[in-house]
């Protein structure tokens, strides 16, 4: 009973560990930080950036950021560190050159290779005719049938 005592008390402490407090010395580091933070990929989970990320690797790169932002170096200054050692990946916008240019082409080719297919589609179908009303009375139908 005492062991779920404790641990119904020591539970909320679980959430409160996960977050980083960091002291900037103007608000436009604090600023500049936060930008930095969302604008780069946590290595680990793919697909967060690494103000949302728990992943440690993600906690590291955050100090690191952190410590980069605190001595004074501009973001683009982080971001070419932070490329130079992890590579584009870590950018969610990753500049358009060779090695990204499917990335960057992809999508609008598709797009219009799908409005292609749905222009065809929609101009090689007949001309809808309005269709006969039905007769009101079944007898009217044998009537105009000859034998």
């Amino acid at each position: 009973m005492k062991r779920a005592l404790i641990l119904i008390l020591l539970w909320p402490g679980w959430l409160w560990a996960a977050i980083d407090v960091l002291q900037f010395d103007t608000p436009e580091q604090e600023a500049r930080f936060q930008q930095l933070t969302q604008e780069l990929r946590c290595l680990v989970c793919q697909n967060q950036n690494l103000a949302d990320s728990d992943a440690d690797l993600a906690r590291d790169l955050r100090m690191e950021v952190y410590e980069m932002v605190k001595s004074g170096q501009s973001a683009d200054e982080i971001k070419t560190f932070l490329v130079a050692r992890y590579g584009d990946f870590v950018l969610y916008r990753p500049p358009v050159q060779r090695n990204t240019l499917l990335l960057w082409g992809l999508p609008p080719l598709l797009l219009l290779i799908g409005l292609f297919f749905l222009w065809r589609f929609l101009t090689s179908r007949p001309a809808t005719t309005e269709p006969e009303a039905p007769a009101s009375d079944p007898l009217d139908l044998l009537q105009d049938e000859e034998p």
